[in-house]
């Protein structure tokens, strides 16, 4: 029997990508699966495609991811598995940085794993048991110049990472970060039209700038990422750990 049969597993950011990836893998393990994501449309094609349940929300909306959750549960059970990929990336140098750009990047990506994480929490605590991974970067590991909202959020998923993990690992919970360098998603290929847009670079000059940080030279798959997602869930041992997935970029 599979460590993922009957179990139920929430995917954020599903209907693309990373998110994507590990709904497929999980499905494929025997979990049942839902995916949550924001544009309803593309989520409904996604589930359809991978032959998973779904629910539109935005994370950065508490009342949406409560809602949801509630409906994913009642539906497919308590949630046993959460991954925690949904996410946003926008550079600006920070002294042309907006508020409102700040604002969004920690709403996303930081705030957005905590409501989400709050949401499904309280179901594995009453049921003894649960597994949180959570989707963060190399950009939690280190820094980067032109991303600084970016950067902070995730270093600031790390850290949810490894106080939660404290907190709930004498209840069979364990909780841990992937930190995927750049991977072949949505996200990376927008970051190459805005290096082509604002230097004038052709695509392969500006993947090329982007491949140079990870010494195998490529970008990372969304199989990669999920294959590590997957890993961590089978590990009881394995609790507050932040896994860089980038070919030994950060190390």
């Amino acid at each position: 029997m599979s460590f993922f049969d009957g179990k139920h597993a929430l995917v954020t950011g599903g209907g693309t990508g990373i998110g994507a990836a590990c709904a497929a893998l999980l499905k494929d393990k025997g979990a049942r699966v839902t995916i949550v994501g924001r544009n309803a449309e593309r989520l409904a094609t996604a589930a359809a495609d991978i032959g998973v349940a779904h629910r539109a929300a935005d994370i950065t909306d508490r009342d949406q991811v409560a809602s949801a959750f509630a409906a994913a549960a009642e539906e497919s059970g308590v949630i046993d598995i959460l991954v925690n990929n949904a996410g946003a990336a926008e550079a600006m140098l920070l002294a042309k940085m907006s508020d409102e750009l700040w604002d969004r990047m920690l709403a996303v990506n930081l705030t957005g794993v905590y409501n989400c994480t709050k949401a499904a929490i309280g179901g594995m605590l009453d049921k003894g048991s649960g597994r949180i991974v959570n989707i963060a970067s190399t950009a939690a590991l280190t820094g980067y110049a032109y991303v600084t909202a970016y950067c902070a959020a995730k270093h600031g998923v790390v850290g949810l990472t490894r106080a939660l993990a404290l907190e709930v690992a004498r209840r069979d919970i364990t909780v841990n970060a992937v930190c995927p360098g750049y991977t072949d998603t949505a996200i990376v290929r927008e970051t190459i039209d805005k290096i082509v847009e604002t230097t004038g670079r052709s695509r392969d000059e500006a993947l090329a700038e982007l491949v140079k940080s990870n010494p195998q030279g490529r970008l990372i798959q969304p199989a990669e990422v999920a294959d590590t997602v997957i890993w961590l869930c089978r590990q009881a041992s394995m609790n507050g750990q932040a896994i860089a997935v980038d070919g030994g970029e950060v190390m």
